[in-house]
């Protein structure tokens, strides 16, 4: 879309909507700016031509599109004016797919897309890896690194556009957004309960996962979760990814080997002992990668060359020491019960750090299906209560040290009510309940907002801790 969109009002100025807004200004559209509070961009993009609004709740009159930030929720009071007025609201992605350049053919860069309740950033830079080795001008966008409409709008030296292909992560907010997105190829990973209280309802929560498929001619699921798997079933072209032997149409594992059975009659891709990120997860996340990757048109060779050399990100699985023969992992990114369980069942004797905003997750199948891996648990953070109620019914003789946080930050217990201080507690209380052979594990299955800035901080906060052990 090269036209003009009138007259925009963008809400929310976080990272997503200040590109938006940037964008659209450069453009020449006329934009106007909805926010609670009164965020850094505001100035930068008020000198640029932007009208500020505030925190209004009523739509004006004069606009022809709401572009709206992921964590403003459908119940807005903004949000329900615009659509009673009748005014479309869109997401930041939709935004970015209907302001694509062209490439030399006229055709805008693919976008090969990924949603899921865990893995989707792992999945995504993979999926980044693997399209550069197969020699595209390639990048990951979306909920992870750049905002899709700074990248869709980025040109090279020549004026030309930067990339040729976009690997795009998409969370359910964004994809409740979203009408007209046509990735190339999509994946569904996996889809277990979360963000209920943004959504109003699980069916709710995979119907917006669901949409990714909808106008993707090749969908790919994980065979091994029921509904992602029933998410493609019926599809024109459907995918799935298992971590057993492939059949046609899969991807799978055969003899300790990446398989290609969908996109080849029998394409070995790479050893799995040669994939430097670990765990059934990780392998499957690799497997959903390769699948994109090939859809692209990325060849087999290449896709083991991409694998091999990926290493993963922060906070992702990661090791941060071994002290006295005790491993201590940071996987902070483990924001809910699925993704901790993954975590959780790649060690055999965990000490278990835990706790935060459970945003109504159910953690009982989670804790009744680790409890006989768990040697002792550390609680912290607003929800922490739960989760100790849940462990006295199916792990009542693990030991357990509740590190007061959350909502009481500052009571007996934290030195003096900061995050860090919070994380030296939990730290000193898991080296007091671990033993050599032991895994202490940050995989807290809550989000981090109670106590600290982000599940970034809450990791960095716990490697710093566990650097400072004797």
């Amino acid at each position: 879309m090269t036209g003009p969109l009138g007259r925009v009002l963008v809400c929310g100025l976080g990272v997503s909507g200040a590109a938006a807004a940037r964008v659209l200004l450069a453009r020449g559209d006329t934009v106007l700016l909805a926010d609670a509070g009164s965020p850094a961009a505001r100035a930068e993009l008020e000198a640029a031509g932007a009208v500020w609004l505030g925190a209004v709740t009523d739509c004006p009159d004069d606009v022809d599109l709401v572009v709206t930030s992921p964590g403003w929720r459908p119940d807005s009071p903004l949000l329900v004016s615009a659509a009673a007025a009748g005014v479309e609201v869109v997401g930041e992605p939709e935004l970015a797919w209907r302001l694509r350049l062209p490439l030399a053919d006229g055709q805008p860069a693919p976008w090969y897309a990924v949603t899921g309740t865990n893995g989707k950033t792992t999945t995504v830079t993979m999926l980044e890896a693997l399209l550069l080795a197969g020699g595209r001008r390639a990048v990951a966008a979306g909920n992870v690194g750049r905002p899709l409409v700074e990248v869709v709008t980025a040109v090279d030296d020549q004026g030309a556009p930067a990339f040729d292909a976009v690997a795009v992560e998409l969370s359910s907010f964004q994809l409740h957004w979203s009408s007209s997105i046509a990735p190339a190829a999509a994946a569904v990973l996996n889809v277990a309960d979360d963000h209920v209280d943004w959504h109003g309802s699980a069916t709710a929560y995979r119907d917006a996962k669901a949409r990714i498929l909808q106008h993707a001619p090749v969908a790919v699921a994980d065979a091994g979760d029921p509904v992602a798997s029933s998410l493609v079933d019926g599809h024109a072209r459907p995918v799935t990814v298992t971590l057993d032997e492939p059949a046609p149409g899969q991807l799978g594992v055969r003899a300790g080997v990446l398989v290609d059975r969908a996109f080849a009659e029998s394409a070995e891709l790479l050893p799995v002992a040669d994939l430097q990120v670990r765990g059934p997860h990780n392998v499957a996340n690799a497997l959903a990668a390769a699948a994109l990757a090939r859809a692209a048109g990325v060849s087999a060779a290449d896709v083991g060359t991409g694998l091999a050399g990926f290493r993963g990100g922060a906070h992702r699985s990661v090791l941060v020491a071994t002290v006295r023969d005790v491993a201590w992992v940071d996987d902070s990114k483990a924001t809910n019960p699925h993704a901790a369980l993954a975590s959780l069942t790649a060690h055999p004797r965990v000490v278990w750090v835990a706790g935060g905003l459970l945003k109504g997750a159910d953690v009982d199948p989670l804790v009744a299906a680790i409890a006989p891996r768990l040697v002792g648990v550390v609680l912290l953070g607003r929800d922490r209560a739960v989760l100790e109620q849940s462990l006295a019914r199916h792990a009542p003789a693990v030991p357990r040290i509740v590190v007061p946080s959350g909502d009481d930050v500052g009571v007996a217990g934290v030195t003096d009510g900061t995050a860090e201080a919070v994380m030296g507690e939990v730290v000193r209380a898991a080296a007091s309940l671990a033993h050599p052979g032991d895994t202490v594990l940050l995989a807290p299955a809550a989000a981090s907002m109670d106590v600290f800035t982000d599940y970034a901080h809450r990791g960095r906060a716990f490697a710093d801790a566990v650097r400072a052990l004797p």
